[in-house]
């Protein structure tokens, strides 16, 4: 229960925060929800991971989807990555995932060392 709280956490924390501040203020949310939420190291990183994941993945969509595909097909092209727009939202959405992931382990090994 507290791994999908987390996560939900993170998510939505993230997205309110993207609207303001700049991008990496997920790490600043994710951290904060680790150190705050008490659960393991693991899935702490996994609760991060996965938020942003969805989050990223969804807006990264979104935004492909409202511009039919153009902007996202040519930065594939730059890519190499021939037209797989797709892929470039899989990739965006892992970096951000990394960030996310690693900020809520950060938090909860804080939680643990300050025990």
């Amino acid at each position: 229960m507290r791994f999908l709280v987390s996560l939900l956490l993170i998510a939505l924390f993230s997205f309110i925060a993207g609207m303001y501040l700049p991008w990496w203020s997920l790490a600043i949310v994710a951290f904060l929800v680790g150190l705050l939420v008490p659960q393991s190291v693991g899935r702490s990183f996994l609760a991060g991971f996965l938020g942003i994941f969805l989050l990223w993945g969804v807006l990264a969509f979104l935004i492909d989807w409202k511009n039919e595909h153009l902007l996202s097909q040519k930065v594939a092209q730059l890519f190499k990555l021939g037209d797989a727009s797709f892929l470039l939202i899989l990739i965006t959405a892992f970096i951000g995932a990394l960030v996310g992931g690693l900020a809520a382990m950060s938090g909860a090994l804080l939680r643990r060392t300050r025990r």
